[in-house]
Parts: structure tokens; C-alpha cells; sequence
């Protein structure tokens, strides 16, 4: 294995350029989701070590920004090559400690890594202007800065690709950081970490701790005058609570919180496509992803045939450990998670939804759900109100647009939708009035580091991609010049 996966199993958290353990001694066991074991031990970061984080990047904030952007383009290239060329390390690391397949980690690995690319090349893009005042006596020049210190606050289920979606625009912006990972999932961000540094970075730029409470750590963190941003990934709850905390200091912040994405199935939709996207929506990373595809809302003259085909196809899934050859769906996060998705399945079926296939845990060691299809799904059914996590697929039956609408905006979130039909007259009109951020439209992925990825409503605030990601860890500022 490689230097960075070597340095991620020692444990130690990374501090101003330094590999240390916490200042208490405390470690927190790291458990493969797919054996249930516990694989390693990491560095249980205390208050003060998150402290020491926040002081490192404030030390380093000026020359940081100082740094000419070529130069920072430089150092994110190379680190996107330097990942790349250690992914399949990186790969069985994330497998190992988030229980993903290792067709699936290898994926994130490819995604995580365009963001460095992406970002490299926006380094040089911060461009501000000069036009003349209306009034004809002075210029108004504008220009933007790096905001300041970032936290970082990741979380387990895209270990690398939600760290690279924040660390890239960050450090192409001129922002030094401190990142939070999960603690479910903390060894990838440790690793990245040693590839940042064999990239050049210079030290305190980037910092990764991994509180034992993370809840009171972000609190101490964000409290502290040198932190002047947050950006988030997580749960909408979570996501208030920060909110509410940066509100004190009216903190810039980037909110990535939950989705319960509706998956439209027009009478007209090509099945063989429709299929295809729904298996990439629901199944990518075994369904634990805010974009996945949660509600299937399909055309009552074809849904038959639809859900024919979809169990089909689900059906060919193998489920195991992450780690062993040919195996499409790894592990549930957690026992807690999967054991959540069961009482998702107990109550659909209660209340008159029928099982077309799995919908049981299979007698594995680790956390494994088998892939389930639910069918004559009822509006008001935990599966289609609350967002699911995982691979289960319930589908309920529509018979007009308008009604569709109605019912895929009834949510509070509105990360992303899904729309299929061979009539793009159509899809797009069903796309502008569905109260989402982002909607695919005959695919069932729409995650690009060139795109602008963010929600309506609950879901968030702000975007990461594209170049709408790079302007987050901007501010304006205004100069009247006369001259």
C-alpha cells in the first residue's frame, strides 16, 4: 500500500503541517461495516486540538491568500495527480471504512479527484471588474478576496469526493481550512491530508481533526473570531442547528443538507432507459446518497412493466463485502441505518405496499440490506415521506402530470429530480416546475465537479461545482477610484 493509506491507518490527526496524536490520548475506533470488526484506531481529536486547528489556519490565512494563483492551481494539480495515481489505495480505504462496494469506491475515487482537477483550473478565475460610475466622475472597482478560515464538515458516505468538493475551491480560492470528517469515516480525510502535503502544501493550509463530540467541537470551533466560514454536508436537522450557531456571528456558510428525490416516469418514457437511470439513481453507493432516487412516481399504464424490469435488474445485484471480487452492493453504514431501512420497509407493507423482491437483511456478517423493490407504495408510507438512505425503491402510480407535480414538490427538501420521457418539449416543462436545484432528465446521475451542485428549500444554501463553488469562498469588495 501506498505512503498516504499507511499514514491513514496510524491514526494520528493532522495539525499545522504535523501528525499528532490528541492531546488527551483519546483514540476512537474505526469498524468495517462490512465484518462488523474494527480496523483501526484514530486520534479522538479534543476541544483544544480543534483549537490548535483553527490557530494553525489563521496563521497560515495571509501567506496563504498572498499566494499567487498559479501557484495554488499548481499545488491542486498535483495533488489530483498524486491521487490519482494512489486510487485504488484509496479505493480499498474507502470500502474498508464505509462499506461500499469496491466498483463503487473506485468511482468516488475518479469523481473526488476532478474536483482538485476542476478547481486547479479555476484558481486563476476569481475576476473582478472596472466599469464606469453612472454619474461619469469615478470608476467602481470590484474585487474579490479570499473569505478566510473554513471549516470543513464532511460526512460518511462520500468519504474523499465531499472533501474534495470543499478542500478544491477553498484552497483555489486563497482560504485555508480545517476539515471535520465523519467519524464513522475518518481514515480517507487523513490520507487525502498526506497527499496534500506531498502535493507542497504548506502547512496549516489544511487541517483535519476528528472530534470524539462533534457537535460541541464545530460549536468551540465556529465561536472562534479566526473562522469565518462553514460549509456542511449532512442532515437538514444538523444543518439548522449550524445555522442557528453561525447566526451569533453571521458566519458565511454552505449548506448541503437532505434530498428525497422524486423519480418521474412519463406513459412515454423508453422503460430500457428508464430502468438504467433508476438503478444509477437508487443504487449508486447502495443508495446512501442525498441524490439518490427515493420516491418512484410512475405513469399508471406502464408502471407494471416498469417495475417488471426494474426488479429484474435488481435482481442481478450481488451483495457482499465491499472488498471481494464481483460484488455490486457493499454494506449499509451501520446497524442503526440498516435496521432503520426495515422499519421503512415494516411500515410500507402495513400499510398495503407489496414486496416485488428482497425487502430482508441476508444472513451476513456486517450491516447488508438486499436490494428491495416496493410496490402499490402509499402516499403518507415512511419510504416516501422520509429520505430512505439506502436500496429500496418504492414506487407509487400517477395518471397526469399536474398531479405528479403536486406530488413530488410536497416535500420540504428539493435537492434533485428525475424525469423520463422520450418528449423533451414535455421533460423540460415538468423540470421548470419542479421545486428542485437539480433534475436529470433520461440519466440517472447528475453529480459533476462542473456543475453547480445545490438544493431549494431545506436543502441547502449555496452550491459546490462549478464555478458557483469557487465564489463561495469569496467575498466582494467594492473601491470607488477616481482617477
Amino acid at each position: 500500500m501506498g505512503r498516504a493509506y499507511d499514514v491513514a491507518l496510524r491514526g494520528r490527526h493532522y495539525i499545522d503541517g504535523q501528525w499528532r496524536d490528541a492531546a488527551d490520548g483519546g483514540r476512537l475506533e474505526v469498524e468495517d461495516p462490512g465484518s462488523g470488526t474494527v480496523v483501526a484506531e484514530v486520534a479522538a481529536s479534543t476541544e483544544q486540538d480543534c483549537l490548535d486547528a483553527v490557530a494553525a489556519a489563521g496563521e497560515a490565512a495571509e501567506r496563504w491568500a498572498a499566494t499567487a494563483p498559479r501557484e495554488r492551481a499548481e499545488i491542486l494539480r498535483r495533488a489530483f495527480v498524486l491521487l490519482v495515481e494512489q486510487g485504488e489505495d484509496f479505493a480499498r480505504l474507502i470500502t474498508l471504512e464505509s462499506g461500499k462496494a469496491l466498483v463503487e469506491s473506485r468511482g468516488e475515487v475518479a469523481y473526488g479527484a476532478e474536483f482538485l482537477r476542476w478547481f486547479s483550473e479555476e484558481a486563476c478565475r476569481a475576476s473582478g471588474s472596472v466599469v464606469t460610475a453612472p454619474s461619469g466622475d469615478y470608476r467602481i472597482l470590484t474585487q474579490l478576496q479570499p473569505v478566510g478560515v473554513s471549516l470543513l464538515v464532511t460526512p460518511w458516505n462520500f468519504p474523499l469526493a465531499m472533501a474534495t468538493r470543499k478542500i478544491g475551491p477553498a484552497l483555489a480560492a486563497g482560504c485555508t481550512t480545517v476539515l471535520k470528517p465523519a467519524k464513522l469515516t475518518p481514515l480517507t480525510a487523513l490520507a487525502l491530508a498526506q497527499v496534500f502535503e506531498d502535493a507542497g502544501l504548506p502547512p496549516g493550509v489544511v487541517n483535519v481533526v476528528v472530534p470524539r463530540s462533534a457537535s460541541a467541537a464545530t460549536a468551540a470551533m465556529m465561536a472562534d473570531r479566526r473562522v469565518r466560514k462553514v460549509s456542511f454536508t449532512g442532515s437538514t436537522d444538523v444543518g439548522k442547528a449550524l445555522l442557528a450557531q453561525a447566526a451569533g456571528r453571521v458566519l458565511r456558510t454552505s449548506m448541503e443538507l437532505g434530498g428525497n428525490a422524486p423519480f418521474i416516469v412519463c406513459a412515454d418514457a423508453d422503460l430500457d432507459v428508464a430502468v438504467d437511470a433508476a438503478m444509477v439513481a437508487k443504487l449508486r453507493n447502495g443508495g446512501q446518497s442525498c441524490t439518490a432516487a427515493n420516491r418512484f412516481y410512475v405513469h399508471e399504464s406502464v408502471e407494471a412493466e416498469f417495475s417488471r424490469r426494474f426488479a429484474e435488474a435488481m435482481a442481478r445485484v450481488t451483495v457482499g463485502h465491499g472488498l471481494q471480487p464481483g460484488v455490486d452492493l457493499g454494506a449499509v453504514v451501520s446497524r442503526a441505518e440498516r435496521d432503520g431501512m426495515l422499519e421503512m420497509i415494516a411500515d410500507a407493507t402495513d400499510r398495503g405496499a407489496r414486496v416485488a423482491l428482497g425487502g430482508n437483511a441476508p444472513d451476513l456478517p456486517g450491516h447488508f440490506l438486499q436490494p428491495t423493490l416496493l410496490r402499490n407504495v402509499s402516499e403518507g408510507c415512511r419510504c416516501l415521506t422520509d429520505e430512505i438512505f439506502g436500496p429500496i425503491a418504492p414506487v407509487a402510480t400517477f395518471t397526469d402530470v399536474d398531479e405528479v407535480v403536486e406530488r413530488a414538490n410536497a416535500v420540504e427538501v428539493g435537492l434533485v429530480a428525475y424525469v423520463m420521457s422520450r418528449d423533451h418539449r414535455a421533460a423540460l416543462g415538468i423540470a421548470d416546475r419542479l421545486e428542485t436545484g437539480m433534475v436529470g432528465i433520461n440519466r440517472g446521475k447528475v453529480s459533476d465537479p462542473a456543475a453547480p451542485f445545490g438544493g431549494w428549500k431545506e436543502s441547502g444554501l449555496g452550491r459546490e461545482g462549478g464555478h458557483e463553488g469557487l465564489l463561495e469562498y469569496l467575498e466582494s469588495k467594492y473601491i470607488a477610484v477616481a482617477w
